[in-house]
């Protein structure tokens, strides 16, 4: 049994590609720890899932205690209470200093985790934690496995971090033992960039699951008409065409527009749809649990991803949303750029658009909802083609390469003891 330590920068709650990744390595026979962040009050310092991944969490901050008692009173808001997060505020530069050394603070301690659980395989979740993962391995002379899940040399919000990235990325990229991304584009990005081998492929895919046809979102949200249900799910963020799609509601009468998620545009929606005049049809939850998403998804009866092409991360993406929409067999409306296109046309699941035309995305809902029959179609069509596009189908990628990095570590050790 060989012992992988993975970590994110982030609680590990709804995490749904590391999960994945973790149970199928614990199912290998392999013992899997994920190092993560910790925030009183909300997550367990350490824990045994079901699937026997161990998850270690740290701290956000040294004076974590101090705000214990703080979080332990928050208490969560349903939809209807939510209060939408507006723009960060700006911070001072005595707050911006303690906020670094926090951060390192919290980098340290994982580093020291990463090296007590004496991993054979440090296995870091994009570049955040990458110098992080990096040093642990290098202090325990394990082979480091990077998953870089974006392109965050040219990513929404990562401009003044691009050239920091990229030298890390230029370092430790040829050295890792393994190189893992989430598309083919991607994939050549990194090879070309960085002259490294190209990375495996592992789509933002979920599990095959079979959830049927339900009344969830009608139920929880009261509507009363028979319209159908236009769904968006996932991040609400710059970028993402989510401003455009509470304008295309107001172009399409007779249909509900639900957005299920959070960040830190929510505020600017919520405004914008009471400028529209638009409470009655365009709705919002707040983010739900991973085991509960399917069902939420299959009470819809279309999905969108009105993602904009502002960057080369977005132009490279084909996004997990897309994929849980073809799980729970709804036809799609989405951005009209190469690896969403290569999905959507290979399986006829539904139209594309224009990325950043808001009369475009409109037309192309308006054309679902007053044809019934073609929703029904491409739905048709999205379960078919929900046998293949799935985690199953791909997660022997996975198992492949860290049998490669077990048999190089098998055989360095053979060399030495013949030596």
């Amino acid at each position: 049994m060989y012992i992988v330590s993975m970590i994110v920068w982030n609680e590990f709650l709804n995490d749904a590609r590391v999960t994945k990744e973790a149970e199928i390595l614990q199912e290998q026979g392999h013992q899997v720890i994920v190092h993560a962040l910790h925030t009183p009050g909300r997550t367990q310092e350490t824990e045994a899932l079901e699937s026997g991944v161990k998850v270690v969490r740290v701290a956000r901050s040294p004076f974590w205690r101090l705000r214990k008692g703080k979080a332990q009173q928050a208490t969560s808001k349903t939809a209807s209470k939510a209060q939408p997060k507006g723009p960060l505020p700006s911070m001072r530069p005595h707050r911006q200093l303690l906020r670094l050394m926090a951060r390192l603070w919290t980098h340290a301690q994982l580093v020291y985790q990463l090296v007590k659980s004496r991993p054979d395989v440090v296995h870091a979740h994009d570049v955040n934690v990458l110098p992080t993962a990096w040093l642990a391995a290098t202090l325990t002379r394990a082979p480091l496995v990077y998953d870089a899940h974006e392109i965050s040399t040219d990513r929404e919000g990562y401009a003044a971090f691009k050239g920091l990235v990229a030298w890390f990325e230029r370092r430790i990229m040829p050295r890792a033992a393994g190189t893992i991304t989430t598309t083919d584009a991607r994939a050549k990005f990194f090879a070309r960039a960085y002259g490294v081998e190209r990375p495996v492929v592992l789509q933002n895919r979920p599990r095959l699951t079979v959830v049927a046809r339900n009344d969830r979102i009608r139920e929880e949200l009261g509507l009363t008409q028979p319209w159908p249900i236009v769904l968006y799910q996932g991040g609400i963020q710059q970028g993402r065409g989510l401003p455009r799609l509470v304008e295309a509601a107001a172009s399409v009468p007779d249909a509900y527009f639900v957005f299920i998620g959070g960040g830190r545009q929510e505020r600017e929606l919520y405004e914008l749809r009471e400028k529209l005049g638009l409470e009655d049809r365009v709705h919002f939850i707040p983010t739900v649990a991973l085991s509960e998403l399917p069902h939420y998804t299959a009470s819809a009866d279309i999905g969108v991803q009105p993602i904009e092409n502002t960057c080369l991360n977005h132009f490279t993406t084909d996004s997990n949303k897309l994929f849980e929409y073809v799980i729970a067999g709804l036809p799609v409306v989405a951005s009209d750029m190469p690896e969403i296109r290569k999905v959507v046309r290979q399986h006829e699941l539904g139209l594309l658009i224009e990325p950043g035309n808001t009369k475009a995305l409109a037309e192309a809902i308006q054309a679902l909802v007053n044809d019934p029959a073609k929703r029904a179609t491409y739905a048709g069509n999205a379960r078919e083609a929900a046998q293949t596009l799935n985690w199953e189908d791909q997660e022997h990628l996975l198992v492949s390469l860290y049998r490669k990095i077990f048999d190089q570590q098998r055989n360095r050790s053979a060399k030495k003891d013949t030596a």
